[in-house]
């Protein structure tokens, strides 16, 4: 399969690394300094272009990628939503395919699982409340993590006590303390902390006065990330439309 790839950051080289070790080609490479080559022959040869880059670009590349005739995967969070009825109209009636998620590991396909299944289950027990943390790498720029925001949304679609996530308490990258975790009883207070090189951990916390009941995911590198993105982009390159884990994972 030939990918290009859209961002050269870690999480750029390390896929770039996968791809090759799974025996596929890399045709094109595009960053800050190339935008230019979205019009090039190598980037329209592409399969697939797996685009990992900021909230602030993530969408003008997608357009550019769809221009060329080029599928995307895409790991870049804190813009889809914005654009969202955009996309979906592209992807169901426009002929264009955009895979994407707001975490590719393979761990957190399975985290949300087990979430999605606790949650139904804490539903019929209302002296747990539940919150959500994140942590993630001081390189991070949005805050909720996107995959933070998925698990919490998981939780909101099985409890009924739950209608809102809200932000909760932000530990910034010099540990500034800004927001508070104290809401209302129908909110779910989603907290973030921005520490190191810290690749990513998110915790899902029911707490009660009896005991306290936890799930978490910690991330030991990107390699799990980049995996499933070439995963993903394999998934991609026979598919079509708005695509997501739950297509590439079916754990139901």
């Amino acid at each position: 399969m030939k990918i290009a790839l859209i961002g050269y950051g870690k999480m750029g080289k390390e896929i770039e690394k996968t791809a090759l070790q799974r025996g596929h080609e890399i045709v094109c490479i595009i960053d800050i300094a190339n935008q230019q080559d979205f019009a090039s022959e190598a980037f329209k040869s592409a399969d697939v272009a797996i685009e990992f880059t900021s909230p602030m670009t993530a969408h003008q590349n997608c357009m550019k990628a769809f221009e060329a005739g080029v599928k995307v995967v895409s790991g870049s969070t804190g813009w889809l939503q914005q654009h969202h009825e955009e996309l979906h109209t592209l992807c169901t009636t426009g002929g264009k395919t955009l895979f994407w998620s707001s975490n590719f590991s393979l761990g957190v396909a399975l985290f949300r699982a087990v979430n999605t299944y606790l949650a139904r289950i804490m539903n019929a027990f209302p002296e747990y409340d539940v919150s959500l943390t994140e942590i993630h790498h001081i390189h991070k720029l949005d805050a909720p993590s996107g995959t933070a925001i998925t698990l919490a949304e998981d939780i909101l679609k099985q409890m009924e006590r739950k209608s809102r996530w809200v932000k909760g308490r932000l530990t910034a990258a010099d540990g500034t303390l800004s927001g508070t975790t104290r809401c209302q009883a129908n909110e779910l207070p989603v907290s973030s902390e921005r520490r190191g090189e810290e690749p990513g951990t998110h915790t899902v916390t029911y707490d009660s006065e009896a005991d306290t009941i936890t799930i978490t995911h910690q991330a030991k590198n990107r390699r799990g990330f980049a995996l499933g993105a070439v995963l993903a982009a394999e998934f991609t390159a026979t598919h079509q439309g708005l695509l997501s884990m739950e297509d590439l994972f079916d754990f139901e």
